[in-house]
C-alpha cells in the first residue's frame, strides 16, 4: 500500500482519469478508420489508449492491413479524428477529480498531466478545469515514443525535480500503466472503461480502484 504522506508529485493521465472522454475517443477512432475499410472493435480504443495518435494509427494499419501507415495516411486519419472530436459531445469531468487536484496542491503536492493526446485545445481546457498550466503538461506533442514506452513519465519525473519514490501515477489504461511501471513509478489504476480488471492488473498496477470518486475520497481522508 502507498504511503500517501511521502508523495510530493502526482502524474495524472487525462482521458478516463480527469475526463470521461474515452467514449468519444472510441467512437471517433472507429469512424476515422472506416475510410480505410478498417472495422475497428471498440475495445481496441481502450487497449491502445495512451499511445500517440500516429503510433495508434500505425499499430492499427499493421494489425488490420498488414502494413504500416504512410505519413499521409497518419495525417489524414488524425485530422479527421480531430474534426470528429471537436464535434463530439463535451466530455464530463470525472467525479471528484477537480476537488482532489485542488486538495493535493493545498497540501504542497505538485500535479502534472501526462497524456498521449495532442489536441489543440488541451492546454486551455486543463487550465480552465483543473488549474493545470502548460509547464505541467506532457502531451503527445512532447514525446518521440509515447506510452507504453516510459518516456512520457520519465519526462514528467525530470520536470518535477523529485525522486521516483516521491511520485506516483494515476492511470486507467494498460499501456499507461506499463509506461509508468517501466519508469519505476508507483501506479494507481482506476478502471473507468470497459476492460476487465485483470487487464490493468496484468499491466502491473500497484493498486486498483473502481472509480475516481473512491480514489479521491480515500486519498483525501488519508491526508486529512
Amino acid at each position: 500500500m502507498i504511503n500517501w504522506g511521502k508523495i510530493k508529485a502526482v502524474f495524472f493521465d487525462m482521458d478516463g482519469v480527469l475526463y470521461d472522454s474515452m467514449k468519444n475517443h472510441e467512437s471517433t477512432w472507429i469512424e476515422s478508420f472506416k475510410q480505410y475499410n478498417i472495422d475497428l472493435p471498440a475495445f481496441e480504443a481502450y487497449l491502445n489508449e495512451g499511445r500517440t495518435g500516429n503510433a495508434t494509427i500505425d499499430y492499427v494499419f499493421r494489425k488490420y492491413l498488414n502494413r504500416p501507415a504512410t505519413r499521409q495516411e497518419q495525417e489524414a486519419v488524425y485530422t479527421y479524428k480531430t474534426q470528429l472530436i471537436n464535434q463530439a459531445p463535451k466530455a464530463e469531468i470525472m467525479p471528484k477529480m477537480p476537488v482532489l487536484l485542488s486538495f493535493l496542491r493545498s497540501k504542497g503536492i505538485a500535479t502534472y498531466v501526462v497524456t498521449g493526446s495532442r489536441q489543440p485545445a488541451l492546454i486551455e481546457k486543463l487550465s480552465r478545469d483543473f488549474d493545470i498550466e502548460a509547464n505541467q503538461i506532457i502531451s503527445g506533442a512532447d514525446v518521440k515514443k509515447g506510452k507504453p514506452d516510459p518516456e512520457p513519465y520519465l519526462m514528467a519525473l525530470e520536470k518535477s525535480g523529485f525522486q521516483k519514490e516521491e511520485c506516483l501515477v494515476v492511470e486507467n489504461a494498460p499501456l499507461g500503466i506499463e509506461a509508468a511501471k517501466a519508469a519505476g513509478l508507483y501506479t494507481i489504476g482506476v478502471n473507468t472503461g470497459v476492460l476487465d480488471d485483470s487487464i490493468l492488473q496484468d499491466a502491473g498496477t500497484d493498486e486498483l480502484f473502481d472509480d475516481t470518486a473512491s480514489l479521491a475520497t480515500q486519498w483525501m481522508e488519508a491526508l486529512s
